[in-house]
Formats: structure tokens, sequence, C-alpha cells
């Protein structure tokens, strides 16, 4: 089977149709998406209906979540507060219920999904370091393994054998099955990897390998649609260069 995996979409519909057309030039057998549907860009509600008509599997990302009424988000910063704000108000009904629906955890054999650290993947951990996954870790048999996660809109994995946690970047992950291995999978609406074009990935359950995909998209037509609608301007800015 090859899953095509996707994260960190926030309204970016310019990102997430060329993402979409990608993924099925690539010819893989299933889409998965990692969270985080709304939130930043000026498209919540078509991004939603878009991921729901074709994604097998979906989790509830931490601005789903907040969109949802399924956490409290008042200690945000100021233009990510106002942002759900403008979503909740922006967002259909049915994708409210699929939002609200979301499981925070879905797994598909040896593969598991989750939006943050899937330790507790309702309090939504970041991971940005090995250090980090120590720290949140304290047992790895409870890991699947492999997992794919989102979040941090970064391309960082980690992997994990016997006492060692080492993180890498690279475009091609080899997932052995001596170690475990949590895998980033980028954002396709708001890279912040320093390139700022969409992200998304293919996993082969047969070869075990892990390969990053990279799409153009009208990142100008994004951002003025997000600066049209009164949104916090640094939203449609960092589109540009992927930070």
């Amino acid at each position: 089977m090859r899953y095509g995996l996707f994260s960190d979409v926030h309204g970016n519909l310019e990102a997430l149709a060329v993402v979409l057309e990608g993924l099925k030039a690539l010819k893989v057998d299933s889409l998965m998406f990692l969270g985080d549907a709304v939130g930043y860009g000026a498209n919540p509600d078509e991004a939603c209906t878009m991921i729901r008509a074709c994604a097998d599997l979906s989790v509830l990302g931490n601005h789903d979540a907040a969109v949802s009424g399924r956490m409290p988000y008042a200690e945000y910063y100021d233009a990510a507060r106002n942002a759900i704000d403008w979503c909740v108000a922006r967002v259909s009904p049915e994708n409210q219920a699929w939002l609200r629906s979301a499981n925070y955890k879905e797994r598909r054999d040896f593969v598991e999904l989750c939006h943050g650290a899937p330790m507790v993947p309702e309090d939504f951990e970041y991971l940005f370091t090995a250090d980090q996954v120590g720290e949140l870790l304290e047992d790895d048999t409870a890991l699947a393994p492999v997992t794919f996660v989102g979040h941090s809109h970064l391309t960082t994995s980690f992997r994990l054998h016997d006492d060692s946690i080492g993180a890498f970047v690279g475009n091609e992950i080899r997932c052995d099955p001596d170690a475990k291995f949590i895998i980033t999978v980028g954002s396709v609406g708001q890279p912040r990897d320093r390139d700022p074009r969409a992200c998304c990935g293919v996993f082969d359950t047969e070869t075990r390998v892990f390969t990053y995909h990279r799409f153009e998209y009208d990142v100008h037509r994004a951002r003025k649609k997000i600066l049209d609608a009164g949104l916090s301007q640094v939203f449609g800015d960092r589109l540009l260069v992927g930070v």
C-alpha cells in the first residue's frame, strides 16, 4: 500500500488543491490527513469540505479542536485567537460536526497517525528535538513501529532504537523494522522549514520507505486572500518564505 500523508492545511485552498493533484499523480492507494484543516488561511470551510471528500483517515489538529469547541484557546496569541474566531463564524455546521467527530489518533496496521506528539495526543505537544521526544516518552513500547505527525510544520523526524533517540532531516526515510520512527510530514498550507512549497509525503508499507514531496502553488493568491479577509498579515507574509 502507498499512503499519501498530508497535514496542516490551515485553510490554504490553493496549496491543498495542488497537493491533492500531486498525490493523485503519484498513484497513492489511500489519503491520510494529520490535522489542522483550519486556521490562518482564508478558506477554512472549503478546505474541510475538500479533505472530507478525499481522506480515508483523518485526525484532529489543535486548530480544528479550537474551532469546533473541543478545547479552549483564550491563551493563544492575539492573531491566532482572532483567526480561530474568524473561522468559527465561517465553518459550516456539517464541517463543524466532522471536526467534532475526529479522533486524536488513528491506526492502520503498523502505522499510526496523530497531530502532535503521540504519547498524549490530546495535549498537542510539539516535537522539535530528540531531547524533547525523550522527555515526553515514558515507555516506547506503546509506540507504533511508524508514527506520522504534523503540528510543527517542519520536516524533522526521529529514530528510536534501544535507549537512543536520533533526530534527522532527509528527503527519504527508510524505516528499518529494528527501530521505531516518528516522522513529521511537513505542512501543506503553512510550511516553516524555510521552503515555501507545499509539503506532503508518501509511505510505502511494503518497502517501509517514506518520501517527501514538494509542490509549487500560487502563494501570492493565497496571501492576497488572507489580507483581503482581514486576517493577520504575518499569516500571509510567512507563506512567501516558509517560516
